[in-house]
């Protein structure tokens, strides 16, 4: 299961980026949004790269930006290959996201906490984290959905919920590919 829900996860990650991306583009065309140098910032100081004042080079800006996001959806990709499956686990997802971006961005001084931001830059940034969450959750779902059943899934066909009486499924050899 693992090495399948690495390549799924790379694959599902970059979708993500790319729709959420994209999304990122239609909203600054529509607002004025200028582009956001806290990626390019965060790698700097991250990797003990020199830091510029100002706008930040294109090339870093993005490696971090779809760096972030595809090595997530690998994260993605595990939960849907246990089961975690659908716009709940994809939810649940999008607060991962968020919590891995200010973590990097708040434990290297780039960023600020969410709370201290003006409402609507903190209304933009989680509409497209969401964006990004469902976008990297339908791909990881559809590419797990083709595998070996879930284990979680098994369970729950078995009786829906959570029940102490219920023990998990039989062990199967697949699950090990």
């Amino acid at each position: 299961m693992m090495k399948r829900a690495l390549w799924q996860g790379l694959l599902a990650g970059a979708a993500g980026v790319a729709v959420m991306t994209l999304g990122e583009k239609v909203e600054q065309r529509l607002t004025g949004r200028p582009d956001s140098h806290v990626p390019a910032r965060t790698l700097e100081r991250l990797t003990g790269m020199p830091e510029r004042p100002g706008r930040q080079p294109v090339a870093v800006n993005w490696a971090m930006h779809l760096g972030q996001g595809v090595l997530l959806g690998v994260l993605r990709s595990v939960m849907a290959h246990a089961g975690l499956r659908g716009p709940w686990s994809s939810a649940q997802f999008a607060v991962v996201r968020l919590t891995n971006d200010q973590i990097l961005e708040n434990a290297t001084g780039v960023g600020a906490p969410p709370p201290s931001w003006p409402r609507s830059e903190l209304a933009v940034d989680l509409l497209h984290k969401a964006v990004y969450a469902l976008a990297t959750g339908a791909v990881a779902d559809a590419l797990a959905t083709r595998s070996d059943p879930a284990p979680g899934l098994l369970h729950a066909a078995m009786r829906p919920g959570r029940h102490a009486d219920v023990g998990p499924p039989p062990r199967r050899e697949t699950y090990g590919r």
